[in-house]
């Protein structure tokens, strides 16, 4: 589908236009566009009610936005940021005169896989203090910062890239899948250390390397995002085309002098040892472990990296983090982890493919 297509409806709203400059900057060069479709029906819901879904935006050297746009008859709906982390946040209300008709909210975007970088990308002299800093969910001190000590050990005066690999190791080593959590798990960190159960899903695993990262003096961060396609790696680590409503998927990323923000994944290799049913020592994992210190398959858009913060406009109370839609009807909360119950469907596909 083409930009002008999307627009071509008289129905939709454009929320955010990209230049031409723009779409043609990706045009070629490893860039894939896909288009992302909420499809949100809340009718069963009475009463004045709230919604806010996770938006793709611009991200480094290997994600562009080239457009969102919205149809429906909601009150109000318009596109935010969060003051804290600038987390594209879509937001609707409804006045309760009447319930909620379904709405379609429509993200067009391009990637393109991520490398580690060569050298240093610009980025804002506030990250890296701000992305050493504790969480509600992501204390930094107690049994945090002890086992990111013994972890680094007589690394601690190395450079970034050597401790936070000691890390990431670690974390493959110790960690494990557990399919039992729902969704991608909280990521409550201090809790996975102090029990000494370090299973969970992405949003726990990557969360434990981010904190352990933090606690070792390297600014590091969680990537919330949604796996948007196949995967040319493990099938596992990809979702085909069209409903993708469950295929949320937190990554992580730290900051390096000498190359920027360096992506990393541990939880995906936990992953495909799990759900391949492979050993650690397996080469095919070997292989995978190596390339994900360092690499992103772009299969999977971005979305934020806003952790324990509020919504804009406010919610009732601040979230763990947004990578699933969110809405308040009176005093129901609809839960993102579960699609039918909530109300909503999120279709992806690959354009020009």
């Amino acid at each position: 589908m083409k930009r002008r297509t999307l627009l071509a409806h008289a129905a939709f709203a454009p929320l955010y236009l990209a230049s031409a400059r723009l779409l043609a900057d990706t045009a070629g060069a490893g860039w894939r566009s896909y288009a992302l479709d909420y499809e949100v029906d809340l009718s069963a819901l009475q009463g004045p009610g709230r919604l806010w879904l996770p938006l793709p935006q611009d991200a480094g050297d290997y994600q562009r936005v080239q457009e969102i746009a919205w149809r429906g008859d909601a009150s109000n709906a318009a596109l935010h940021r969060d003051p804290a982390y600038g987390a594209p946040i879509f937001h609707a209300s409804w006045d309760g005169v009447r319930s909620p008709r379904p709405l379609t909210v429509s993200a067009v975007f391009a990637t393109r896989d991520r490398p580690m970088a060569l050298k240093a990308l610009p980025h804002e002299a506030s990250d890296a203090e701000r992305f050493v800093q504790p969480t509600a969910h992501m204390p930094v001190d107690g049994i945090v910062a002890e086992t990111a000590s013994r972890i680094v050990n007589e690394a601690k005066s190395a450079a970034p890239e050597t401790r936070a690999r000691a890390i990431y190791d670690w974390i493959v080593d110790n960690t494990f899948r557990e399919p039992t959590v729902r969704g991608c798990g909280l990521g409550d960190i201090k809790f996975m250390l102090e029990s000494g159960n370090l299973g969970g899903k992405c949003a726990d695993i990557n969360s434990l390397f981010v904190g352990l990262a933090r606690a070792a003096g390297i600014p590091a961060r969680e990537v919330y995002g949604l796996r948007v396609g196949p995967s040319a790696q493990f099938d596992c680590l990809g979702k085909p085309a069209g409903d993708v409503s469950g295929a949320q998927h937190c990554r992580a990323e730290f900051l390096s002098a000498a190359h920027g923000w360096v992506p990393v994944d541990p939880a995906d290799v936990r992953k495909a040892v799990l759900e391949e049913k492979l050993p650690l020592d397996d080469a095919r994992i070997r292989a995978l472990r190596e390339r994900l210190f360092g690499y992103w398959e772009m299969n999977w858009v971005a979305f934020n990296h806003a952790r324990d913060f509020e919504l804009s406009p406010k919610a009732r109370a601040p979230l763990p983090y947004l990578m699933y839609p969110y809405a308040e009807f009176g005093e129901t909360v609809l839960d993102g982890r579960d699609p039918a119950a909530f109300g909503f469907r999120i279709v992806s596909r690959e354009l020009g493919a």
